[in-house]
């Protein structure tokens, strides 16, 4: 493990790079939103291709970590697995809900109005029901979690999220009917998993081959570590100039919608941690475990918000902003994670 003296100069001030990579993505989506339209026209059904080649660089250097005898060992492991599908489906998509009502019609109802208050409130509920399937390897990453444990979380909430995710959308809006692009979720389960698994699980072979496995675990895996993070920063670029005008032209709306967001993020973090603790999970099981509530699969919900309420609607713009949000929370949590890895790992001597 890296402590902060271990730690690059670049990688120490992550989060003034951070920053102005966000600057740097509004000012050219406000002064060049030609640049923002030709990415945007990149896309198949709702996933823009640009952002799913960096979400690869993002993910290979998890995937080309696991080791297959493991993977079933890891689905063996029911505490981690219970935890990630109970503060998923029984709890986050319920107090997103309360947390949205609440400023929505409640904190902010002078300032929003009630029709556009309920069309964030929709948004909402589609961002905050699905949970993560890409991101949530790179967080792992960065929090040194299990990949094993962490691609067999995501494999069953993708199953969950077939069943589960129109029921509890209709059951949140009231609604009798709902469209789910299920197109979005088989080309992001396809790009963000079975693409980027098989590449790392062949390359694995192959340089382990090759170089032997002492050479791969000590020069390798260490090289990635700055791929994933360029990458990410890049993607932070790309995500913030789709926005840049509106983000210029609303910025209070912006921040209406970010507030219950954010507040929703560190409470399902805080949750999924603190059973992680009280389970005592090791901490490589705790931090993803954690991290996949907290972030939220972007793509169905933009797909889903824009067939259902269209592509101006403020559930759209809702969907939209919970991207925006995501990252630099996330980055967030990513920093609390590591900061407390220790006290997991001392507990874990002690027992």
């Amino acid at each position: 493990m890296k402590t902060t003296k271990d730690l690059s100069r670049f990688e120490r001030h992550l989060s003034v790079w951070v920053a102005l990579c966000i600057l740097a993505g509004i000012g050219i989506g406000w002064l060049a939103p030609g640049f923002a339209a030709v990415l945007d026209r990149a896309q198949v059904a709702h996933i823009s291709i640009p952002v799913a080649v960096l979400i690869w660089f993002m993910i290979y250097p998890m995937m080309v970590q696991i080791d297959f005898a493991r993977v079933l060992d890891a689905g063996r492991r029911a505490k981690p697995l219970l935890l990630t599908l109970t503060v998923n489906w029984a709890i986050e998509p319920f107090t997103m809900a309360g947390l949205c009502w609440f400023f929505f019609f409640v904190a902010f109802r002078t300032l929003i109005p009630s029709d556009l208050g309920r069309e964030y409130f929709a948004g909402a509920i589609l961002f905050g029901t699905g949970p993560c399937t890409a991101m949530v390897f790179v967080w792992s990453f960065l929090t040194h979690g299990d990949p094993a444990y962490t691609l067999v979380q995501v494999a069953v909430n993708d199953l969950v999220l077939v069943v589960l995710y129109a029921p509890i959308v209709m059951l949140l809006l009231r609604l009798s009917w709902i469209y789910v692009p299920y197109e979005t979720i088989i080309l992001s389960v396809g790009l963000y998993v079975v693409i980027p698994l098989v590449f790392g699980y062949v390359s694995r072979r192959w340089l382990i081959a090759r170089h032997g496995e002492k050479w791969f675990e000590q020069r390798f895996l260490p090289r990635l570590k700055p791929v994933t993070i360029a990458a990410l920063l890049l993607t932070l670029v790309i995500l913030f100039s789709y926005q840049g005008s509106e983000i210029i032209s609303k910025p209070l709306h912006i921040l209406y919608i970010a507030i219950p967001y954010t507040i929703q993020a560190f409470f399902i973090f805080s949750l999924g941690y603190s059973a992680a603790w009280v389970l005592r999970l090791p901490h490589r099981f705790a931090a993803p475990a954690a991290m996949i509530g907290a972030s939220n699969f972007f793509e169905l919900a933009v797909a889903a918000a824009i067939a259902l309420f269209g592509l101006g609607s403020g559930a759209a713009l809702a969907t939209v902003v919970g991207v925006l949000v995501e990252v630099p929370i996330m980055l967030t949590l990513v920093a609390i994670a590591n900061r407390t890895r220790e006290r997991f790992t001392k507990r874990a001597r002690e027992t």
